[in-house]
């Protein structure tokens, strides 16, 4: 019977090994415990949260965070409205995109290299906050859906992948023989290279989503209606200006009893509640990440 042959390691390897499982085991604790926590906190009384009882387990577990999340309709307001702009936004980022990688991606293409230049540039080089606030206004978009969507919609740097995985993925023989069928330049990008680019596309829309979802500066400067505020700008007014709207929540009379420790755990349970979307999308798309970040990442 044929016994796998095990190759000894040497004392140095031990301990290089030994050092990098300690170092993984650190990183994972720092990542885990301060969600842990989070969570931990939000099914604790606000007794425990306060006083500093709360470490890993609910402290005299309630659900009065939760019961003001649901009864607080500016969050779901917030809610909707940031599904809305992620859903449009990333969707219309990883079109641009698209749209912008594939030809400067082609040798073939006349001026490509001109536009890349002017990429880079853009990408190290910006106007600041007031020329882009200038620009939002003058296009006439302060205080509509569209300032949470058109200025940010093209990432150069998501280009630059996007770029890299076609040039690295989709070969020159492929689109000749497809103009001996008779594709067009159109049709060849429609039915081959978006087939063939899923897990760069992947890509590009969990990097759009997520910054769609987690952004509020945008909304901060260009809307005046808090009704068309993203979650995470209701969220930035409780946890750090500690402003719950009380017109906003509609509470019973045994729930109004409990008020203070309903508003001292809305703050962990929004945070709950506001991390869920991501957490649901990133197990879906899981398997085309590292693959298309790791062939979008090498220039041929």
């Amino acid at each position: 019977m044929n016994q796998a042959i095990r190759i000894r390691e040497s004392w140095g390897d031990r301990l290089l090994l030994t050092f990098v499982y300690a170092a993984l085991g650190f990183i994972t604790i720092a990542v885990a415990y301060p969600i842990i926590y989070i969570i931990s906190s939000s099914f604790s009384s606000s007794a425990a949260v306060m006083g500093g009882k709360v470490w890993f387990l609910p402290v005299d577990p309630t659900l009065y965070g939760y019961a003001a999340v649901f009864k607080y309709h500016q969050i779901w307001t917030g809610y909707l409205n940031s599904i809305i702009y992620t859903g449009a936004g990333s969707t219309l980022s990883v079109a641009l995109t698209i749209m912008m990688a594939y030809p400067i991606s082609r040798k073939t293409f006349a001026g490509r290299n001109i536009f890349v230049w002017l990429l880079l540039f853009a990408m190290l080089f910006s106007g600041g906050l007031i020329p882009y606030y200038l620009v939002v206004r003058n296009l006439h978009l302060l205080g509509t859906v569209w300032a949470m969507i058109l200025p940010g919609a093209l990432s150069i740097y998501s280009v630059i992948v996007a770029k890299s995985f076609f040039q690295s993925s989709i070969p020159n023989d492929l689109y000749e023989a497809a103009q001996i069928d008779g594709c067009s330049d159109a049709g060849f990008l429609v039915k081959v290279v978006l087939a063939l680019s899923k897990p760069v596309i992947a890509v590009l829309f969990l990097w759009s989503a997520v910054g769609n979802w987690n952004s509020y500066f945008n909304a901060l400067i260009f809307l005046n209606d808090a009704g068309m505020y993203p979650l995470q700008l209701v969220l930035r007014e409780i946890l750090v200006n500690n402003n719950v709207d009380t017109n906003s929540m509609t509470l019973s009379a045994e729930q109004l009893k409990h008020f203070e420790d309903m508003r001292t755990l809305l703050k962990y349970s929004i945070i709950v509640i506001s991390s869920i979307p991501v957490l649901i999308l990133y197990p879906f798309i899981q398997k085309y990440f590292v693959q298309g970040v790791m062939v979008g990442a090498i220039k041929e």
